[in-house]
């Protein structure tokens, strides 16, 4: 494709191919901004092979055994409603039925999936969207326009309460109040198969915040059905591959396989699927699988990761992710609405110990912000060093010269987020912190977890590190547990979500990384490098940097 071929797509892409010939910038950040673009991946591909000689050649789809029900071990929650879903194993059931409008794939870049193309205006300020014609619902209604349009209706009422309002940012306002609501012309429908999107300030990511799983899209009823007592789960109408046959929360959830006519892409091998809950038990997942109970697990403690690689039949899998456990202290609530508090805490912390000690050194070691080194905006920054002198210093410039009693919330299950709080409870101690446990069961926890004033929180990977500063340290998003409120941090974020440039982009987000250590409003120990285990009878399936699990090419030899 000439230069002038894809100024067409958008008038930035030459520039970025001229930079990639320069070396100003790698080949996986020239691929994701470009299909951020709009340019498609094997065209991005190509164009990236020709400038760099690194030629890609797109994977065939595997030739595959028709039939079998794939079993998961897996828990199993509640679904009814998608726009506000807060675990990733609640995505994981739904987007079977439920698809979303772009994909981010195991390698990391945007797909289209119900939306088939999509154009930004020059300043990323207006995103034009083509939906893939053909699709059908489960209900035999067409997929339109106004599905995503009532979609956003809902993401975008406060009163919903879904985290796409922060996803989906550059589309609210405030009124008078200083409530965030919908801006008014944001959505626009062009026709049954376009749809428009005029942002209040330029966003780059828009696109790939499609791929996160509550903004899975659901049928333009839901809302309706919802408000009159209803459920996804009761009426669960999609547009994926597999159907809900049934669903019990805490035991099982069926899901059979759509017929091929019906479904708009190519037909998926498996008959259908059952997720089974195997509860909390690390040892009762391996029993599980080594007996021949469930064929896949959603995830493998890494206690027990030298136990599956040591048993017959059994594949593991593995993969360096942003996701990690956040140690956050909520600004607004005593003792640590005192920054010389947190920042107490925060030098009590060694790091690689804490990595060492609560995963087995299975990760990469944090510095207390949430930009991982997978993100393509990271800088690195100096070690954070332990020092317990100034620790206490700051304990009693805040009035503790005493000492300190506070309490940390964390869940049981994964185990390894209260092994980090064990942890930090005997680093804290000689820093003069006495800091008391509380292991809750996750249905407790979760109930208050943006409210806790000192607990720990599982965040999973997100393709761009704008995305998760954006979800959780926005002031006033529904995510925001730290309670943090910076309007110089919402500006710098602003200007980083609107800048195409990588290495501007890097400045930018280097700044809010070190505005993250100075407010000291979080510590983030280590990132995680993650496991999954299945029988030697799956074939096609692919591990994915945030545990999705997308079954259209995943067969069963037996």
């Amino acid at each position: 494709m000439k230069l002038k071929d894809l100024e067409r797509v958008h008038v930035m892409i030459p520039g970025l191919v001229k930079d990639l010939k320069a070396g100003n910038m790698g080949r996986r950040d020239f691929l994701r901004t470009t299909t951020l673009l709009g340019l498609s991946a094997g065209t991005a591909y190509a164009v990236a092979g020709k400038v760099t000689g690194e030629h890609f050649v797109p994977r065939a789809k595997a030739q595959g055994q028709y039939g079998g029900v794939l079993r998961i071990g897996m828990s199993v929650m509640e679904i009814s409603d998608p726009a506000i879903f807060d675990w990733s194993e609640k995505g994981n059931i739904a987007r079977q039925m439920l698809e979303q409008m772009v994909r981010v794939g195991t390698d990391n870049i945007s797909h289209p999936w119900l939306a088939e193309s999509w154009t930004a205006n020059d300043d990323l300020t207006v995103w034009t969207f083509t939906l893939r014609q053909g699709v059908r619902w489960s209900n035999g209604d067409d997929f339109t326009s106004e599905d995503v349009a009532a979609n956003f209706a809902r993401w975008l009422d406060p009163g919903v309460g879904s985290s796409n309002i922060s996803r989906f940012a550059a589309l609210t306002t405030t009124d008078a109040e200083g409530n965030t609501i919908a801006a008014d012309g944001g959505v626009e429908l062009i026709d049954d198969h376009t749809i428009r999107f005029n942002l209040a300030r330029p966003t780059l990511s828009f696109p790939e915040s499609f791929g996160d799983y509550p903004a899975l899209i659901a049928h333009r009823g839901l809302g309706q059905l919802l408000a009159e007592g209803g459920s996804f789960m009761t009426d669960p109408i999609g547009t994926g591959p597999f159907m809900l046959d049934s669903i019990r929360v805490g035991e099982e959830a069926t899901l059979s396989k759509r017929p091929a006519a019906e479904y708009w892409g190519e037909e998926v091998y498996l008959d259908g699927l059952r997720y089974i809950d195997l509860g909390p038990d690390p040892q009762a997942h391996y029993g599980a699988l080594a007996s021949g109970q469930v064929d896949l697990l959603y995830t493998v403690d890494v206690n027990l990761r030298d136990q599956y690689e040591a048993t017959d039949n059994i594949k593991v899998y593995d993969k360096t992710t942003a996701i990690t456990g956040i140690a956050r202290m909520r600004v607004s609530e005593p003792p640590f609405d005192n920054i010389n508090v947190r920042k107490a805490i925060q030098k009590a912390v060694n790091r690689p110990i804490v990595l060492q000690l609560a995963y087995q050194n299975n990760g990469t070691v944090g510095e207390d912000h949430h930009v991982s080194p997978m993100h393509p905006e990271y800088t690195p920054l100096p070690p954070l060093e332990q020092d317990y002198a100034e620790a206490r210093a700051l304990l009693a410039e805040a009035g503790h010269a005493d000492g300190l009693e506070i309490d940390m919330q964390c869940v049981s299950d994964p185990r390894w987020e209260s092994d980090i709080a064990q942890v930090l409870r005997e680093m804290l101690a000689p820093a003069g912190i006495a800091l008391n446990v509380q292991i809750l069961p996750g249905g407790t926890y979760w109930e208050r977890w943006t409210t806790w004033p000192f607990s720990i929180t599982q965040w999973t990977s997100r393709p761009l590190g704008v995305q998760v500063l954006s979800l959780g340290y926005r002031t006033g998003v529904p995510w925001n547990e730290t309670g943090y409120a910076n309007p110089a941090f919402d500006a710098l974020l602003d200007q980083a979500e609107a800048t195409l440039d990588v290495e501007a982009r890097r400045e930018i987000v280097r700044d809010l990384q070190i505005m993250m250590q100075d407010d000291a409003i979080i510590v983030n120990a280590f990132w995680l490098e993650i496991y999954t285990a299945s029988s030697d009878a799956v074939e096609g399936f692919a591990y994915h940097i945030a545990r999705e699990q997308h079954f259209n090419e995943t067969y069963l030899t037996v």
